[in-house]
């Protein structure tokens, strides 16, 4: 008997009772395979010593004091090692519990700012369909997915929502990636300009689409057209690296690759490595003296905001991020794992398209790989592939609704930086083994 609500009442949840690196061990002793880091969170692992460490020194010492009343050293100490690697003009860091917080205080803190500018007129965001913000309210109305979004419509705010840059089902025949990037960029001016040029906040994307499209990266050039529209109309560029940063693509700040800089980046997962819950919302600098220079406070806040052990330990994952050479690993590990992927699915009759960089990777399954349909969403494969690969020792991350919100599915792979080459072996195969396995099931 249980009396917490679980996440599926219905289902017998195996007792998670230790950690060995990659491997989660339930308390009838059986390993399983963290191939996808519970939700591309556990970037070291489950077992790391100095992390572990770094919490019980600051339990030891202050385990918490709220920010209404005093700073601490260990969330000063985390703000500076982030804004040292951050890119050019980012300058402050607001900590919070989680990605869903950071997008909601990303939201809060662009439209304040024009507040204090003496812009209050706008009040519109443009995100992307097929994208996810997060659950909170603010965060769900951002994100693009119909069947999250559907039955909380009544309590969310109005967003538009711009075609997601994703080359498998979203170029047109002869369209090359230069030819669609432009066409994505002139439909997001079109919407700002339909909803008046003046009266837009922010335009909000995840620099590689995460848990509803499945490591979709997008096309060169795209994100620079997307900041020259934002210049263009005085608009803020807000990318969440929520799923997709803090080196989980093998670059701290997945949008480096993308030549361009957002004026706030929410991350969270990989920040902490599930050490502790901690997210957080990268302010720029323009927007930070807008504030400081206006009424001076930011309205918003959180009882947990700057929480000292969180923050203790989520330095102390950084600090072994770039002391132990691990983005240099995430791009080696995830040129291995790509190999092995196009190796083993290439040909693959139901995997229509493999895509990702570093240590963040998904398959794209379909029912017909040469029409590319998708399978009937009431086979649940991906509710199905969840469970037939937990069967088989292995924690991968599928979804559906890839396509529309309710077809479509694809699995994500985001093991941590630490896997071995023999045990991406072992992922490969158990993730073949279990989709075979779920595809030839009636």
């Amino acid at each position: 008997m249980t009396q917490v609500l679980h996440r599926n009442p219905k289902h017998n949840y195996p007792v998670a009772v230790g950690g060995d690196g990659p491997y989660v061990i339930d308390r009838d002793g059986r390993r399983y395979l963290d191939a996808c880091g519970g939700a591309a969170v556990s970037c070291l692992g489950h077992s790391d010593r100095q992390v572990i460490d770094a919490i019980k020194a600051q339990l030891d010492q202050l385990p918490f004091a709220h920010t209404s009343f005093f700073t601490n050293q260990s969330m000063e100490d985390l703000a500076s090692e982030l804004v040292k690697n951050a890119p050019a003009g980012i300058e402050r860091v607001y900590f919070c519990s989680g990605g869903s917080e950071a997008v909601e205080a990303a939201l809060k803190l662009a439209r304040q700012y024009y507040v204090e500018i003496g812009q209050p007129q706008r009040a519109h965001v443009i995100a992307r369909r097929q994208s996810y913000h997060g659950n909170t309210l603010g965060a769900l109305a951002t994100g693009g997915n119909l069947w999250r979004r559907k039955q909380f419509e009544p309590l969310l705010v109005e967003v538009s929502h711009v075609s997601p840059c994703y080359t498998y089902r979203g170029k047109q025949q002869g369209e090359d990636d230069a030819a669609y990037g432009q066409r994505l960029v002139r439909e997001l001016e079109e919407e700002v300009q339909r909803l008046g040029p003046d009266r837009v906040i922010a335009f909000v994307a995840e620099t590689i689409g995460g848990a509803t499209l499945g490591c979709v990266t997008p096309v060169p050039g795209y994100f620079e057209g997307v900041r020259t529209v934002c210049d263009k109309y005085g608009m803020l560029l807000i990318l969440d690296e929520v799923m997709c940063g803090m080196g989980r693509c093998g670059t701290l700040y997945a949008c480096e690759p993308e030549n361009v800089v957002p004026d706030l980046i929410c991350i969270g997962k990989g920040l902490g490595g599930g050490y502790q819950p901690i997210g957080a919302l990268l302010a720029s600098a323009t927007i930070y003296d807008a504030v400081v220079s206006g009424s001076g406070f930011f309205q918003h806040g959180h009882t947990y905001t700057g929480h000292a052990a969180a923050c203790a330990g989520a330095l102390a994952v950084q600090l072994a991020v770039k002391n132990r050479g691990l983005l240099a690993q995430v791009q080696s590990r995830g040129r291995a794992l790509e190999a092995r992927l196009r190796a083993r699915f290439g040909e693959h009759a139901h995997v229509g398209e493999i895509r990702g960089r570093g240590l963040f990777w998904a398959l794209e399954l379909v029912e017909d790989r040469a029409s590319k349909r998708p399978f009937d969403p009431k086979r649940k494969i991906n509710a199905r592939l969840k469970l037939g690969a937990l069967e088989n020792g292995l924690m991968c991350y599928p979804m559906g609704g890839s396509l529309d919100g309710v077809a479509g599915d694809h699995v994500l792979l985001a093991p941590p930086y630490i896997i071995t080459e023999s045990q991406l072996d072992e992922a490969v195969e158990k993730l073949a083994r279990s989709i075979d396995e779920v595809i030839a099931a009636e």
